[in-house]
């Protein structure tokens, strides 16, 4: 029996790959990025020249500095912390923060930066979604006293330091209301005890915001805790097959002290954190957008590039009308993302707003990237041209923040009076 590779065990057997422009130069791959095509409604037309304005350079940045190194750091799965001055200069931290160096962005423009973000890469939507419209806003948002403000958010707004916030338990995902990770009093602080799990930066955060039950008032509290703190341990979650470049983590806390002055003072309740999940929801229904905006562009020029059976794909009638099928659901999702804005910048918005736009999105989008996979055939499931990285980073934010049916739930309850959170035996038995 012949050699595998004749390097005589170890190793990788064969040559190594064909750099993918010299292995299929019929079409273009993503690291330079496909102009923008998909605003077929002129949606620019409901921005301001600010917002505006912030769209394009977002984009121009992430297509420079992110699209050349995206399918190199997701294939590895390893976060590019070189690039973490790069998505400084977006000016994305603390988004609509007014203060303590944030750009108190409309909630309009931070919404569209994050599909712009996501458009090229969701991993690092991801990453500043969980560093500025959790972490930074617990901080803000009824929840840290001026005091921790003024300490954390200036170097927090610059990407000095990093943030993460931690909620979900192995035992609590969906019933996150019901974690057990517990804050006892002690002299000049507080022990937490427990373990978070999915924490996306945990691995490398410096500052954590950590959600815990009070062994007194059997309360949700909320506590800053710093990296390096004693009995603090987080590892990387191996093997996922979506957002890989994010740095998914486990949490264990054991006996971790934090001080008096490092309690989040405004969480007392889970209503209170429900408060920061209301905006976050916002923010990460815009990430299927982007993400689905970026398929579309990536197939447009795709279908016009490659060529079978003497003609360019796009002229086929079955490939026109996936295009336009995919075309469709985003000026849907544009429109919903953008009311959703302006429901909450008018005071309007309620939390089944929030879920409905997120599950509703998450769904549409599923589509299109399932459609654009299609669509590039053998590509499709490579890396390199985005959609089949698209279309695996899609399935976790389709389950974060609430899942499809935990939200449509949500906005259940709101429009029927009605919670059906629990089965009906379970509910009665606790009467």
């Amino acid at each position: 029996m012949g050699s595998l590779g004749g390097n005589g065990g170890g190793g990788k057997v064969g040559l190594p790959a064909l750099d993918v422009k010299l292995a299929f130069p019929q079409a273009t791959p993503a690291s330079l990025f496909p102009p923008a095509v998909s605003d077929y409604y002129q949606f620019d037309d409901l921005l301001t020249d600010e917002e505006k304005a912030l769209r394009k350079k977002v984009r121009g940045i992430m297509e420079k500095e992110i699209a050349p190194i995206m399918t190199e750091y997701w294939e590895k799965a390893e976060f590019p912390f070189q690039a973490i001055p790069k998505l400084a200069t977006l000016g994305l931290a603390g988004g609509t923060i007014k203060g303590y160096g944030c750009p108190g962005l409309s909630l309009t423009g931070s919404a569209i930066s994050v599909a712009e973000v996501a458009r090229v890469d969701a991993s690092c939507s991801t990453f500043i979604l969980v560093h500025s419209s959790l972490a930074m806003s617990t901080i803000v948002a009824l929840c840290g006293s001026e005091a921790q403000k003024q300490k954390y958010l200036p170097s927090l707004s610059q990407f000095k330091t990093i943030g993460c916030w931690a909620l979900t338990e192995p035992d609590y995902g969906s019933d996150a209301s019901s974690l057990r990770t517990l804050a006892t009093k002690v002299p000049g602080g507080w022990h937490l005890e427990g373990q978070k799990r999915w924490i996306g930066n945990s691995t490398f955060a410096d500052v954590l915001i950590i959600l815990a039950r009070n062994a007194d008032t059997n309360q949700l509290n909320g506590f800053i805790v710093k990296k390096g703190a004693p009995g603090l341990r987080a590892t990387k979650i191996e093997n996922k097959i979506g957002l890989r470049m994010v740095q998914n983590g486990d949490i264990v806390l054991n006996k971790v002290f934090v001080p008096e002055e490092d309690r989040l003072t405004g969480i007392n309740s889970f209503q209170d954190i429900n408060k920061v999940l209301a905006m976050s929801r916002i923010m990460v229904a815009w990430q299927p957008i982007g993400i689905c905006v970026g398929v579309f562009d990536m197939c447009h020029r795709y279908l016009k590039e490659r060529k079978q059976f003497g003609a360019p794909l796009a002229a086929f009638q079955l490939n026109q009308e996936k295009l336009v099928r995919m075309l469709g659901n985003i000026q849907a999702m544009l429109l919903v993302g953008w009311r959703l804005c302006k429901l909450y910048e008018s005071g309007k918005m309620t939390p089944g707003h929030a879920s409905l736009g997120k599950a509703w999105t998450t769904k549409k989008a599923r589509e299109v990237v399932s459609l654009g996979r299609e669509l590039l055939g053998g590509n499709g499931i490579l890396a390199d041209f985005l959609v089949a990285k698209a279309f695996c980073d899609l399935e976790p934010i389709f389950s974060y923040e609430g899942t499809y049916d935990i939200n449509s739930l949500v906005t259940g309850r709101e429009i029927t009076g009605i919670a059906s959170f629990k089965p009906a035996s379970v509910a009665r038995s606790r009467l």
